[in-house]
């Protein structure tokens, strides 16, 4: 497969630094230096651009409004700690899960901007802890106890058991949750305000974006969310959340145009290097795919999932390149996921040369079953049935998955037209097809596991 060479510009900035510092910066990792990068990002773009510099240290902050012509840099050894109290960040109308709604603010936010950058080789800490419910299952027992001995409470009367940061949030949960329109309620919203946890850092409507370096992580949900941007840049970063940290993705590229990912290795909660386009009814009307989006060379450790496409891609996707990557650990290799309700098509996707290692799910699945929020069983239009067609996946091993493919479709509208070619598996599993047509499969290899490889694969965990 030869991938298209397209074009992402990149933003270039004057040669002028604006260290905090100057602006009143403290470090001593208490004093709440909001201020201070404030006036530091406010100069900067007065002038013309530049620099703002994050000196090594520890700098403790609320939230940060980039600005254009601005390249936020950490120096080595630099940290910013983000509080984590809730009242530090007002709500503000933005989309999460590809719904318009009430938010917190992210910790680290910029609209309607051009030429930015966060770069260096500093760490950006969303102290994304307390504001997260937990599940037990997920914890050692000591770390549990740790966990409810911090305040919040406990949550046994479902299926899991679940620590809440309050009262209040496990009220949001049960009133929320069913209910998705309240999210447009600015006075229900404000009530439940600590329940909305924002996204590590969010661009909305951005041109020539660059994220080169940094390491983000233990954010409060997402990690990285551009939304309805172009010319995004993303290279040489880590992404890192606890592995049982609630909707923890790592990169969320979301009705974006004229994407790069390179280089970069993520370790998170949830689903890794995602690829979105809105959800439902929101998604459809605002009608911006995610397109001409190039992902190569990245490593995924923990995740829901290596690469997924969805669920929320109401407005379609197309045009999506992934080469040359590799998944540890993954529950899942490649996702694709959608259901009854979404809508949207999911096309020309081109995956070539990735490799795995021990999966613990499926290798490469696409289910239009995903039951989070399904339609199933209720009247629904046709433009409310997604379609995913025209993918091609190539060159794949993996050392050790539960499965090796398993597609399931819908019987509206069966999976089609998906290419898979030079794909080995070392499982104990068949490939699964159901409600699909047109699954042209070449050089298929399916190895089944022994006990020694059971020990190898115990060990490659470790690594």
């Amino acid at each position: 497969m030869e991938k298209p060479d397209f074009d992402v510009l990149l933003p270039i900035f004057r040669d002028v630094s604006y260290p905090i510092t100057d602006f009143g910066a403290v470090c001593d990792a208490r004093t709440d230096n909001k201020e201070a990068f404030r006036k530091a990002i406010e100069k900067c773009n007065a002038d013309g651009g530049g620099y703002v510099v994050v000196p090594r240290g520890v700098w403790y902050t609320g939230p940060i409004e980039l600005m254009s012509n601005v390249n936020l840099h950490l120096q080595n050894g630099a940290v910013i700690f983000f509080s984590n109290n809730p009242a530090d960040y007002p709500l503000i109308n933005t989309s999460f899960e590809g719904l318009f709604m009430y938010r917190c603010v992210s910790p680290i936010y910029g609209k309607d901007l051009e030429n930015i950058a966060i770069t260096g080789e500093g760490v950006i800490n969303g102290n994304g802890r307390l504001w997260r419910p937990v599940k037990q299952w997920k914890m050692a027992e000591r770390n549990w106890v740790e966990t409810i001995n911090a305040g919040g409470i406990v949550d046994d009367t479902g299926d899991e058991i679940v620590w809440w940061p309050s009262e209040t949030n496990l009220e949001a949960n049960k009133t929320l949750i069913p209910n998705p329109a309240l999210y447009k309620n600015k006075e229900v919203c404000e009530k439940y305000h600590s329940f909305l946890r924002p996204v590590l850092l969010n661009l909305t409507r951005c041109n020539r974006v660059l994220l080169d370096g940094p390491t983000f992580q233990n954010s409060p949900a997402w990690g990285i969310h551009p939304w309805l941007c172009k010319n995004v840049t993303i290279r040489n970063i880590n992404v890192r959340n606890p592995w049982f940290a609630q909707n923890a993705d790592g990169l969320d590229i979301d009705s974006c145009k004229y994407v790069k990912v390179y280089n970069s290795i993520f370790d998170v909660g949830d689903d890794a290097i995602c690829i979105k386009s809105g959800k439902n009814e929101d998604g459809r009307k605002l009608g911006m795919p995610s397109e001409f989006v190039d992902i190569t060379n990245c490593i995924v450790y923990h995740g829901h999932g290596g690469f997924v496409a969805g669920s929320e891609m109401s407005g379609g996707l197309r045009n999506i390149f992934v080469s040359d990557c590799t998944f540890i650990g993954t529950d899942i290799g490649i996702r694709f996921k959608s259901c009854l309700g979404r809508g949207g098509v999911v096309e020309k996707v081109y995956i070539d040369n990735i490799n795995m290692i021990s999966i613990k799910n499926e290798a490469l699945t696409f289910n239009m079953g995903y039951d989070m929020d399904t339609k199933e069983g209720q009247e629904i239009t046709p433009e409310e049935v997604p379609e995913f067609k025209n993918i091609y996946i190539n060159d794949v091993n993996c050392t050790k998955a539960g499965k090796p493919i398993a597609i399931s479709g819908l019987p509206q509208m069966p999976i089609h037209d998906i290419h898979i070619s030079n794909f080995t598996c070392k499982t104990n599993a068949k490939v699964e097809l159901k409600d699909c047509h047109n699954i042209f499969q070449t050089n298929i290899n399916l190895i089944k596991v022994v006990a020694d490889d059971d020990i190898a694969n115990s060990c490659a965990e470790l690594q």
